[in-house]
C-alpha cells in the first residue's frame, strides 16, 4: 500500500524556520528517521521511505503555499494512490501552539495552501494534521507571524512536537484513522 504525506511550507532559505513551514520539518523529521533524502522532482521535493510494508512518500512541494494543489494532484496521479491515503501537514493559526488537530475531511480553514489543494482537487474530502502556531500578533500582522520565526521558548519545545507529528503521521498510514485521530488530538494543551 502506498501513501502520500504532503508537508505544506515555502522553499528558499528565508522562510526555513518560519512557522508556515511546519509541514516541510515535519516530512525532513521522519525522513531523517529513515535515513531517506529528498530529490527535486516535478513540483516537490520527494522522499520514499518503508514503514511497515507501507510504501511512504513525503512531499515537500516547490509550488509556494497558494500553489500546493499542483503538486499534490500530481504526484497523487503519477504514484496512483488514492486521496484517503494522503495526509497534509499544515500550520494553523486557529489552534493554539502546542496543540493538533487530525481530521478526514473539513474546510481549508482560511489556509491559502488547503484552499488550494480543495480547489484542484473539487472537494476537502483528504486527511490533515494541522500544527497549532497560535495567534499572538497584533491587529494586520497575521502574514509577518506566519513567516517569522518561532519565539525562543517554542523552539524548546517543537523537537517533541514534531515528534509526536511525526508518529501521527505514521500511525495514519498503519492504522485505521480514527486511532490516528485520538491519538493526535489527546493530551493538547
Amino acid at each position: 500500500m502506498k501513501y502520500l504525506l504532503v508537508g505544506l511550507g515555502n522553499i528558499g532559505e528565508e522562510y526555513e524556520n518560519t512557522r508556515h513551514n511546519i509541514g516541510f520539518k515535519i516530512v525532513e523529521a521522519i525522513a531523517k528517521e529513515h535515513n531517506a533524502t529528498f530529490r527535486l522532482d516535478r513540483y516537490a521535493f520527494v522522499a520514499e521511505i518503508k514503514y511497515k510494508s507501507r510504501t511512504i512518500i513525503l512531499l515537500k512541494p516547490t509550488t509556494y503555499m497558494n500553489l500546493s494543489g499542483k503538486a499534490v494532484q500530481y504526484w497523487l496521479q503519477k504514484e496512483n494512490i488514492p486521496v484517503e491515503n494522503m495526509l497534509v501537514l499544515v500550520d494553523d493559526l486557529a489552534l493554539p501552539f502546542e496543540t493538533m488537530r487530525m481530521k478526514g475531511k473539513g474546510s481549508d480553514g482560511g489556509h491559502n495552501g488547503l484552499k488550494h489543494i480543495q480547489a484542484t482537487l473539487g472537494h476537502a474530502n483528504y486527511a490533515r494534521l494541522r500544527f497549532g502556531v497560535g495567534n499572538d500578533f497584533a491587529q494586520g500582522q497575521q502574514i509577518n507571524f506566519v513567516l517569522g520565526e518561532w519565539g525562543r521558548s517554542e523552539q524548546e519545545k517543537l523537537p517533541a512536537l514534531i515528534s509526536k507529528s511525526q508518529e501521527a503521521s505514521l500511525l495514519f498510514c498503519t492504522q485505521p484513522l480514527e486511532r490516528a485521530v485520538a491519538f493526535t488530538n489527546q493530551n493538547n494543551k
